[in-house]
Order: C-alpha cells, then structure tokens, then sequence
C-alpha cells in the first residue's frame, strides 16, 4: 500500500490539477486548435478572466448572484422539510404509502424542467414559480433517500424504544430520525446540485434577473465571454453549497464510524480480522496474548 500525501501536498496537488486545466484551456483556445471540437469559437482564459473582472466591479452581478442564491436557498429548504417529511410517512404509513406512493411515482419522472408551463399558470408570479420548479427538482431526491432510509433501520432499535416504554413519537426522534440521517443528507447532497440545473434553466426560459437569466441574455447578444462567466459562476456557487450540505451532514452525525483514507493504514484489530479470515485461526488481540503470557509465568 503506498504511503499517503499530507493534507498540504494534497491541496496542493488539488490546484495544480485545476491550473494544469486552465492551461490546457488557455492553449487550445488561443491556438485556435480545430480537431473535430471547434475551440476556435471559444474565448480564452484571459477572455473570461477580464470578463469577470469587469462584472465584478458593477451592481448588476451582485444583483443577480443575490437573487439566484435567495431563489435556491428558500426553494431547497422547502423541499428539504417536505421531503424528509413525505419519506418518512411514506416510509412509516402503510395508508400513506397507499394514497400518496402512485401519485408521486407518477410526477417523480417528469423533469423539473418541464414544470415551467405549468408555474407560469400555476403562480401569479414568475419569482413564486422559479421557486417551486426549485422545490420541486429537489423535492424527489430527498424523499426517495429518506424513505430508503428508513425503511433500512433495523427493527431492533424500536422495539427496545418501546419495550421500555417510550412512545411513537420517542420512537420518531430517538431511532428513526438519527438511523435515516446519513440517508437523508445523501439525498440532500443530490437534491442541491439538482435544484441548481433547474432553478438556472427556469430563469433562462421565466426569468428577469439572476446568473441564468444573464447567462442567456450573453448568448443572445454573443457575448460568450461573458456565458463563461456565468458558468464558472454556476459552478463555483454549486460547490459550495453541496459542500456545505455535506459539512453539515458530517457534523450532525460526528457520531458514525468513518473509514478514513488519510492514515492510509488499517487499526490493528482490523488487520488481525483479516488475518484471521485468511488463515482460518482465530487471530489473538494484545490483551489475549498478555493473558496468554501471564498464565504461562
């Protein structure tokens, strides 16, 4: 097994791997390179770079930038409650499964983005429309995690809740809603980068502000500088909200065994399993061989 890297040769390996791709970029494009893939449409790095610079120093980016996070933000965290909610009835009621189950089966496929006819007749307003096509690309995601989820937990842990005389509702907060979180935050996960390609393509197709809308009014005047900047936007915007559902995620269940890759080197009562799978013997931890040693003396 080879030695791991350090956290700084990692991150630094990390950034060499983006830099290396934008020079990959910065050449091919300046090169006008034309093998089958047409580079010679695209701006440069350099391009963008002072694209961006020039957004950034005017009110209409931050406006938008403002407008497409308030958008995702207040349509995740509905899908995230209904979601979570919706699974676990599901999950936990058989008549709710019955009355709810092929009603949602039946939407689940539709694309989110095939909502946008129906919010525009729908809501009086394209920004409550955006928001419900948001809902509702993450709304699947988490519900379909979170019933998994659940019905994965091992009975074990609610009938002891119940054999020591705790409720239904001490049975929901003590052992169905801790064993269903890393389920629930894998749905998250999802749902976030999903809310993230419908919410951009409703704002293309309904919007009047926000990073989408701006994107396409750039393609429409062929500024494809300034589409670069949208999408390095988009995706920067992404990363850090998928990272911070996943940070949150860790810290609300600090609580579970995680296999590490950083060490790089298994504990030791793990390489004794294995050996011990290997030779067929029981394998003998450090206190068995003291023992062991002791009642020789």
């Amino acid at each position: 097994m080879s030695r791991p890297l350090p956290k700084t040769a990692r991150y630094a390996l990390r950034a060499a791997s983006l830099v290396a791709a934008l020079g990959v970029w910065q050449l091919l494009t300046s090169l006008d390179v034309d093998l089958w893939l047409r580079f010679s449409q695209f701006p440069t790095v350099a391009d963008v770079a002072r694209a961006f610079a020039e957004r950034l120093s005017g009110p209409d980016y931050w406006t938008d930038l403002t407008d497409s996070l308030s958008r995702i933000l207040t349509g995740f965290l509905l899908a995230a409650v209904l979601g979570v909610a919706t699974g676990v009835l599901v999950a936990r009621s058989r008549l709710a499964e019955d009355l709810l189950g092929p009603v949602l089966e039946v939407i689940r496929p539709v694309p989110a983005i095939a909502l946008v006819p129906v919010a525009i007749l729908l809501f009086p307003s394209n920004e409550q429309g955006i928001v419900f096509i948001t809902c509702t690309a993450a709304f699947f995601p988490v519900l379909v995690s979170t019933r998994h989820a659940v019905r994965a937990l091992t009975p074990v842990w609610e009938e002891a809740v119940l054999t020591m005389g705790g409720a239904r509702w001490r049975v929901l907060a003590s052992v169905v809603l801790p064993g269903a979180l890393p389920g629930i935050f894998g749905g998250l996960s999802v749902g976030i980068g999903v809310s993230w390609i419908c919410v951009i393509s409703a704002e293309m197709i309904s919007g009047q502000y926000g990073v989408g809308y701006r994107t396409w009014q750039d393609y429409t005047v062929v500024d494809y500088a300034g589409v670069f900047v949208g999408m390095v936007t988009i995706g920067v915007l992404g990363w850090l909200t998928s990272t911070a559902v996943e940070l949150l995620g860790r810290r609300l269940t600090r609580w579970l065994p995680r296999a590490s890759y950083d060490t790089g080197v298994r504990p030791r009562r793990a390489r004794a399993a294995v050996t011990a799978g290997v030779s067929g013997t029981p394998a003998a931890t450090p206190k068995t061989e003291e023992a062991r040693d002791e009642h020789l003396v």
